[in-house]
């Protein structure tokens, strides 16, 4: 198929960054619009990024650097220039909640990092490899939102990646109750140790809204559609206690959880080792070939020697033991701002766009 046009909102912050280099040579996807707030309008990306660009050893594509920025405002003017959006907007919930759904009334489907609507019934949460099906709930949201082709699909939140695949892949067994600990980097705030001195030698046991979303967006992920729209699960029962690390990227979290018919170790790592995801995500360019994969050692997974496990979207798992309140306990890594953020919308995209969700104008 020809490239698919897409533009990518909230640009110049460090998710919009991430997103712009995995879109730039896309096989599917080419970048046709750049948008950020008024003050980087007008300029060109390369300027609007000066002294902010925060991808390390990746440079700014030369197919993107020219580009002038547009202000994300300007709604069908963008929407008239691409097939599709990347949301990677900072700015407050309910101003990203208008502009994303005033670009699905503009007919442009919007692939969105935020977390507006996680909660809005028809809006899917999707993690390609575990609920793909709740793409079918895009349809209704169609119908209330009186368009054609405009929808809204979201991704979960950053600190739920690492556990949420590996319960999945022991569904049979039927986790029950979960206690969850997460140690999430300085990128997941969008920081860099430069912008955020006081990370240095220093860990913060809050994040602001953190906690409710590690704990309910699984059961939403989990849940049904019933008529128009989706019904979250109940189970597991999940606590948990978010905490920011000074590390650069990659989230962590020591996760202690039982079942309600409790597995053997080995029917733990048979069933990880065992796990794809869905069907229909492979072969998707950004599908990695290996999504859960088990390191053996006391010290491993290690967020700087594995967060990058399948170009940053496989998931590592390590340390299953018995645990003494729970059944097990486990850690489990991803890294935050690739399968966490840009990385996991880019496949969500991915899949819609193989599905016919997402179309040429």
């Amino acid at each position: 198929m020809s490239r698919l046009k897409v533009g990518v909102l909230g640009a110049t912050g460090m998710v919009g960054q991430r997103f712009v280099t995995l879109l730039a040579d896309h096989p599917y996807f080419e970048i046709a619009a750049i948008a950020a707030s008024p003050r980087s309008a007008g300029k060109t990306y390369r300027e609007a990024v000066k002294g902010r660009w925060t991808q390390r050893d990746i440079p700014i594509p030369a197919t993107v650097s020219d580009l002038v920025v547009q202000d994300v405002r300007e709604i069908d003017t963008i929407a008239s220039q691409v097939d599709f959006v990347c949301c990677a907007l900072d700015m407050e919930k309910e101003e990203i909640f208008k502009l994303e759904e005033a670009y699905a009334k503009a007919e442009t489907p919007v692939i969105s990092n935020n977390s507006a609507h996680r909660w809005t019934p028809d809006v899917p949460i999707l993690m390609p490899e575990i609920n793909p099906e709740h793409a079918e709930i895009i349809p209704e949201q169609r119908k209330r939102l009186g368009v054609q082709r405009g929808f809204i699909a979201v991704k979960p939140n950053c600190s739920i990646q690492p556990y949420v695949p590996a319960f999945h892949a022991l569904s049979e067994f039927g986790p029950s109750s979960a206690s969850i600990c997460t140690y999430q980097a300085i990128s997941g705030a969008g920081k860099t140790f430069e912008t955020w001195p006081e990370m240095t030698d220093n860990v913060i046991p809050y994040i602001g809204g953190e906690e409710d979303k590690s704990e309910n967006e699984p059961h939403k992920i989990w849940g049904k559609i019933v008529k128009d729209e989706i019904v979250p699960r109940r189970s597991p029962i999940i606590s948990a206690q978010c905490v920011r690390v000074p590390v650069t990227d990659g989230h962590m979290a020591a996760v202690s959880v039982s079942f309600d018919k409790k597995p053997t170790i080995e029917d733990i790592l048979s069933r990880w080792q065992a796990f794809e995801g869905d069907r229909r995500v492979k072969g998707l360019p950004s599908s990695p070939k290996t999504f859960l994969a088990y390191i053996e050692g006391d010290d491993r997974p290690q967020t700087r020697l594995d967060r990058d496990a399948e170009n940053g979207m496989g998931i590592t798992l390590g340390r299953l033991r018995q645990d003494n309140l729970f059944d097990y306990k486990f850690i489990a890594l991803s890294h935050n701002t690739v399968r966490g953020a840009a990385g996991g919308a880019v496949l969500m995209a991915e899949l819609l766009a193989r599905e016919g969700y997402i179309e040429a104008k």
